[in-house]
């Protein structure tokens, strides 16, 4: 019960911050309408975005594949403060892949589910490694907004790098 006490306060905090922010940004009359419309229509952010109760799927990232060991099929991700997420994360190149991101420093740790097997946390996993191909989901929900970055340590200068961005 106090696990789930510090999961909803977690959820809860994350939730106010966000609102205080947007609510902040409504109140500002000072932006050029024009400025701030086509701003608006340029940027196809999360920002937009409301948090929801229900967690959202992170698009996959797959690590290498069978053509090129060193190829990330997604280099750049967009989440909303306060969301719930599901993100699988896939090894595919038959390399050994040790994937490292501040991410998971800065959000609330659900779970990590390995063929249906959960791992339940109270705190971050350092990193994920991956000695076979295969998937690690982790679920999440996002509580501080930033720029975190993740990679593959080892084979961050080949491209196997990218960022994560929380509004």
């Amino acid at each position: 019960m106090r696990k789930f006490r510090a999961v909803a306060f977690a959820a809860l905090v994350g939730m106010a911050l966000t609102q205080g922010q947007v609510s902040a940004q409504d109140g500002d009359d000072d932006d050029d309408n024009a400025a701030a419309g086509a701003a608006a229509s340029t940027e196809a952010s999360p920002q937009a975005e409301k948090a929801t109760r229900a967690s959202k799927d992170v698009p996959e990232l797959i690590l290498g594949s069978k053509q090129d060991q060193f190829s990330a099929s997604q280099k750049d991700f967009q989440l909303i403060a306060g969301q719930g997420y599901r993100w699988k994360i896939t090894a595919a190149g038959g390399l050994e892949y040790k994937f490292h991101t501040d991410l998971f420093r800065n959000v609330w740790n659900n779970q990590i589910v390995i063929n249906d097997l959960e791992v339940h946390m109270d705190g971050a996993p350092a990193w994920l490694e991956f000695d076979a191909d295969g998937t690690i989901q982790v679920q999440f929900s996002t509580v501080r907004p930033g720029i975190y970055t993740w990679s593959v340590p080892d084979l961050a200068d080949k491209g196997m790098k990218g960022t994560i961005t929380i509004k």
